[in-house]
């Protein structure tokens, strides 16, 4: 590999330590003055307009079918839908910070996922991973039957977790059915537009008498930041490091993703960052390190 090449690289994974790492806080700036499904829809349109631009600059927006096009409304309803509405309408009531790291479970549920429909076998190191990642939470909430009390946090931890299931569903739908596409970005405009009109019909029964009149531009920016950078920048880095490296190494991002956003909700949010958030930030990313960490074969 050339030098050239390797600089590519590391720009592509620092760019998405950084940059999936701070859409936590753009969602949590963005829910201040916006409800959450209209975030949701207007991050998608966003992000659905710029590829939109680009496929008709490069010549190559065209229909893609609708076996296809039943695809991506599949895996858009599972990880854009599901997945990223459910982790905005979360952050209407929960810190950023405990958002990341809670959803750094995601490949924990992943891993038990697989097993359970044959695409991974069990191993004594997964188990004592999953252990080890789900004692992290336990510990969070060892004192917080207080909290879990309070309608508003049960409410965004239930939406939450579904956040997590959808993301899970969603992965492993795509190891189970792999399609490999002759233009990437093509599928993803079609997944955007579809979750993007979704969302903001869902927006508009969730919220039928939303005034756009007291809108702060600090939202407005966080939902154009979350839609060129979060969606478009961060899907693109990550297919190009994927070229380079294995989805394995790709993933031990998600642990700097979980530190810069517990950082950047303390230091901007003024956030609490507790000794037992940090000590259940070592157990849930120690717990996904075990499950997901693979030893290279010797050739």
């Amino acid at each position: 590999m050339s030098q050239k090449k390797d600089v590519k690289l590391i720009v592509a994974l620092f760019a998405i330590a950084i940059v999936w790492g701070t859409t936590y806080l753009g969602i949590r700036i963005a829910v201040h003055t916006i409800p959450a499904w209209f975030v949701a829809g207007f991050r998608q349109v966003v992000a659905s307009s710029i590829l939109l631009a680009i496929l008709l600059y490069k010549r190559e927006f065209k229909w893609i079918g609708w076996k296809s096009f039943g695809r991506q409304i599949l895996v858009a309803s599972l990880m854009i839908i599901v997945a990223n509405g459910m982790t905005t309408v979360a952050e209407e009531s929960i810190p950023s910070g405990l958002t990341s790291l809670l959803t750094a479970l995601s490949p924990i549920v992943v891993f038990l996922g697989s097993l359970i429909f044959g695409l991974q076998k069990p191993s004594l190191k997964g188990f004592v991973g999953v252990i080890i990642g789900f004692s992290g939470v336990a510990f969070i909430f060892r004192d917080g039957i207080g909290d879990i009390l309070d309608p508003n946090y049960k409410t965004g931890v239930v939406y939450l977790a579904i956040a997590i299931l959808g993301w899970a569903a969603g992965t492993i739908y795509t190891k189970k059915y792999t399609h490999k596409s002759s233009n990437i970005f093509l599928d993803l405009f079609y997944q955007f537009a579809y979750a993007a009109v979704a969302q903001l019909i869902i927006a508009s029964f969730v919220s039928p008498t939303t005034q756009f009149t007291q809108l702060s531009w600090q939202s407005i920016a966080a939902i154009v930041y979350l839609g060129v950078f979060g969606s478009v920048v961060g899907f693109f880095c990550y297919n190009y490091a994927l070229k380079k490296v294995s989805a394995t190494e790709v993933s031990i991002l998600s642990y700097f993703n979980t530190i810069i956003a517990i950082f950047l909700g303390w230091l901007i949010l003024n956030e609490t960052v507790t000794y037992d958030l940090l000590i259940a930030t070592v157990l849930i990313i120690l717990g996904v390190f075990i499950t997901n960490y693979k030893k290279k074969e010797l050739k």
